[in-house]
């Protein structure tokens, strides 16, 4: 990790903060794979539907709600909502175990999502009231984005060494304890006591202003198409692994675990191999290679025929994932000012799950409807004409421009 990003760190209060989100956050990610399981077992030969439905719910959910929910808590005391809404979320993810019908879990998601779209905005209005500087303000963001980022790399993995040893309605309770500890962290946390009647307005105004910026800066421009290449793959990788691996391979919950394991590891080696690549290769060229990757493995799929076919086209998966989505904070750092960053975050936040709310329903759907092979062909033309289309859209940057910090953007307000 850069020197710069731990510097947030070493304050206590963001410290106990950032470690409640963490855990919040692959807790979160654990019961993502323990949805998949939960589907198959619910509708069987439907569950690539169910599935679709629940995390295109989740995304839904969670994009629509945030400023209704921003705009209620305004005037709230940010502790007290930070702790009820992990406590909120424990009740709703935990209970997903003992239900029985699939409305009952689409209920539970929409909660569960709706209570993490009160959560996130809150911690991240705590941030400016943590730091004053606004350069320490931005890496402390900066951190808090990378935690998203490596969440979706790292839980599949986390999912698949736990799935070996328990069964898949206990990543559930694990999910739930995982929020209470966040609770508990924030509660035992000397918040700062602000209460800012500003917060929603704020929070639109940065994603309006941040999609702005995105629409006329290529390179932005670049990253959100190789943000649909990214949610292509990974929305195939979420929603059919359990139904090839146990529908079609007839293998048990474990052996899925292997193969979303695959996948995390792939994206972990590549993350912790990108400082070493990115002091020989721009950010440009990675990402189009990963979002290149991304296509392949999409489709190489048509030609797996075993677990460990498998296994080695989502760790090629798990690859290109992390190829296209590290970098990503670095081009945000260097196309706004401090000022300007956080509007670029919220835009890049909300333009990604844009891209995963499409590519789960397509996923979900044309895997039924089509079969599994081809709905992976139609998930590749899409990461492979985004990463076409993001090439041209992106043009090869100057050297000093691709060091400069900025590269003269537009100054966006906080």
């Amino acid at each position: 990790m850069a020197p710069a990003l731990t510097l947030p760190l070493r304050n206590s209060v963001y410290r106990r903060l950032f470690s409640a989100q963490i855990v919040g956050l692959l807790g979160t990610g654990i019961s993502t794979v323990a949805l998949g399981l939960l589907a198959f077992s619910m509708g069987g030969g439907n569950a690539g539907q169910i599935l679709g439905v629940v995390l295109a719910l989740k995304v839904a959910t969670y994009v629509l709600v945030s400023p209704a929910i921003a705009a209620f808590a305004a005037g709230v005391s940010r502790k007290k909502l930070l702790v009820t809404m992990d406590v909120v979320r424990a009740l709703a993810i935990g209970s997903i175990a003992f239900v029985g019908e699939i409305w009952q879990v689409y209920v539970l998601i929409v909660i569960v999502s709706a209570a993490s779209a009160g959560f996130t905005p809150a911690f991240q209005a705590l941030i400016p009231d943590i730091f004053t500087d606004v350069d320490t303000y931005t890496e402390a963001l900066s951190l808090s984005r990378l935690a998203y980022e490596l969440e979706a790399l790292v839980s599949p993995l986390i999912a698949g060494l736990l799935l070996a040893v328990v069964g898949y309605t206990e990543l559930f309770t694990l999910n739930s304890l995982a929020f209470l500890t966040s609770a508990g962290l924030v509660l035992t946390t000397a918040v700062p006591a602000v209460r800012d009647d500003a917060l929603a307005a704020r929070k639109l105004s940065q994603v309006s202003q941040g999609i702005r910026q995105f629409l006329r800066t290529p390179r932005l421009q670049g990253l959100f198409l190789l943000d649909w290449a990214a949610a292509a793959a990974g929305a195939m990788v979420l929603i059919n692994t359990v139904i090839y691996v146990k529908g079609q391979l007839g293998f048990g919950d474990s052996d899925v675990a292997w193969a979303l394991g695959a996948f995390g590891a792939g994206s972990i080696v590549i993350a912790l191999l990108l400082p070493t690549l990115l002091r020989r290769f721009t950010d440009r060229s990675l990402m189009l290679l990963g979002g290149l990757i991304l296509a392949a493995s999409m489709f190489l799929f048509v030609a797996v025929g075993s677990l460990t076919t498998l296994m080695a086209c989502w760790a090629l998966a798990g690859i290109g994932t992390s190829a296209v989505l590290t970098p990503s904070g670095r081009l945000i750092q260097r196309s706004g000012d401090s000022a300007g960053r956080p509007a670029l975050f919220a835009a890049q936040f909300s333009l990604s799950h844009f891209c995963w709310l499409f590519t789960y329903l397509i996923a979900g759907f044309a895997g039924e409807a089509l079969g599994l092979s081809e709905v992976a062909l139609i998930l590749g033309a899409i990461a492979a004409g985004a990463s076409v289309l993001a090439a041209m859209v992106w043009r090869p940057e100057p050297p000093a421009r691709q060091a400069s910090s900025t590269g003269s953007p537009q100054r966006l307000s906080r």
